[in-house]
């Protein structure tokens, strides 16, 4: 089933570039994927057909007219069901906007857009982002593309899934305790958390806060990348956003991997991770040790993040859902309601104390970073499970102390505000995706996703550590 939707997002852009192929027929190619296998693992929940046929006319005009083209220039993108998309329905995967179309781009789609990007579909989404699985009442759940009946983890689940199977060159996707890196390493691609305010948004609410980012997604570290460079730019909207140079993010500056020392840890110190997980990432560990100046076993230092995270977490369900559960509590799925009903369990003094230690935690992460240059851990506790199952309730037997306790390896990343790239490497012992975290300095952007692009090379020519892709032909018999 190879075909242009199969390439790569920089591959396409230069073939169109160089008028070697259009944007019509690449647009065409995409659709054509999404038809013979969405239905196995529905991740695409919304399409605007006939809005990107002709958006992808005038692009192929524009190309042909030897205009400046932009860095997305007729490529078509998915765009994640939390952000809003003009004409196009936009539900948050909630049955309280299920008929909702905007009249409104929200502004990483509105950059999408500018960067020459083809806006054409929507990705499914647990509801308002919430539970780490991408099932809702709206659209059902998205099956992952190695394996229909188990999870494509969440809150991104759609857009990696929809990668992993070629519907779509580029895909956006949030990231606030996990949702763009678990669903990447669930379904075999890359996504990126980017540092917060990089990527700026209309949308949170809690606009000081540093936990939801939006960032890309792609098949390829380069792919992400791409996208990065059009959506990374500085927009008063938002009141973490500062100057940016989107260049700096594509093409990427080359990393000399023999220069650069690592630490590496199985639990970050603090995260429940299973056995088999655990056993994984040491195996594949001594398979890439050897690129580096220096590789150490080292935690880092993050306290009690349990439970800062969870009491930061509640106030942006306070704030973001509180009013609609007052209204239309009935509607409301498991995961929003648990949220809210935690929320209700804290104190004001404890919310002081949350992001009192939050900061204390930031800061000794800052002394770990005087030392080595990267900190690698696994991005996922555990392998894909089934998506009827709302989550995890226990790892090696040990019950977990609340539903998303399973994502802590992402979560505790999140309180530092570190870029965090997830990578694909290899696969697990289940024969699922398994993919590896490198969270990188402080604003260290470029530099994290450089040295990924480095380590991936790499991986590729190593058949434990390269990337898995799914049997196509298996999804397209399978609805």
């Amino acid at each position: 089933m190879t075909s242009l939707c199969d390439l790569s997002a920089v591959e396409l852009r230069r073939l169109i570039g160089t008028k070697e192929i259009s944007p019509v027929e690449l647009l065409d190619d995409c659709l054509g994927r999404i038809e013979a296998v969405n239905p196995a693992i529905n991740a695409v929940v919304a399409l605007d057909i006939d809005g990107a046929q002709a958006a992808a006319r005038e692009a192929e005009r524009q190309a042909l007219r030897g205009e400046d083209l932009g860095p997305l220039h007729g490529l078509p993108v998915g765009i994640k069901d939390l952000s809003e998309t003009k004409g196009l329905k936009t539900t948050w995967g909630s049955l309280i906007y299920k008929d909702h179309v905007p009249t409104r781009d929200e502004t990483t789609v509105a950059a999408v857009k500018a960067a020459g990007g083809i806006v054409f579909a929507k990705t499914n989404t647990p509801e308002f982002g919430a539970g780490a699985n991408t099932r809702n009442g709206v659209y059902g759940a998205t099956g992952n593309p190695f394996a229909p009946e188990l999870t494509s983890a969440g809150s991104s689940g759609g857009s990696a899934a929809a990668l992993a199977a070629g519907m779509m060159p580029l895909a956006t996707g949030s990231d606030m305790g996990g949702s763009l890196r678990t669903p990447a390493a669930f379904c075999g691609v890359v996504g990126f958390r980017p540092t917060p305010g990089l990527v700026p948004s209309d949308r949170r609410l809690l606009g000081y806060s540093p936990l939801s980012v939006d960032g890309p997604m792609g098949r390829t570290v380069a792919d992400a990348a791409l996208l990065l460079s059009a959506i990374a730019r500085e927009d008063a909207i938002d009141p973490l956003s500062g100057p940016v140079d989107p260049k700096a993010f594509f093409p990427l500056p080359e990393v000399d991997l023999a220069r650069l020392k690592i630490a590496v840890s199985e639990d970050l110190g603090f995260a429940p991770v299973d056995d088999d997980v655990r056993a994984i990432f040491h195996e594949r560990c001594g398979l890439f040790a050897d690129l580096f100046q220096s590789s150490v076993e080292r935690d880092p230092e993050l306290g009690d993040a349990h439970r800062t995270f969870a009491i930061l977490r509640a106030e942006s369900f306070e704030a973001g859902q509180r009013a609609l559960a007052e209204r239309h509590r009935d509607l409301l799925q498991l995961p929003v309601r648990a949220n809210l009903e935690q929320a209700e369990g804290f104190t004001l003094a404890d919310h002081a104390k949350a992001q009192a230690e939050q900061t204390r935690l930031y800061r000794r992460f800052q002394a770990l970073f005087d030392e080595v240059d990267l900190l690698i851990c696994p991005t996922a506790a555990v392998s894909p499970f089934p998506h009827a199952e709302w989550h995890p309730t226990e790892i090696n037997g040990a019950p977990l102390a609340h539903y998303f306790q399973w994502i802590a390896l992402t979560y505790g990343l999140t309180l530092t505000g570190h870029p965090v790239v997830a990578l694909p490497c290899g696969v697990d012992h289940k024969g699922l995706p398994f993919g590896i975290q490198i969270c990188g300095k402080r604003r260290g952007d470029a530099q994290v996703l450089a040295a990924a692009l480095a380590l991936e090379r790499v991986f590729q020519t190593r058949p434990k550590l390269a990337r898995p892709v799914p049997d196509l032909a298996a999804l397209e018999g399978s609805r």
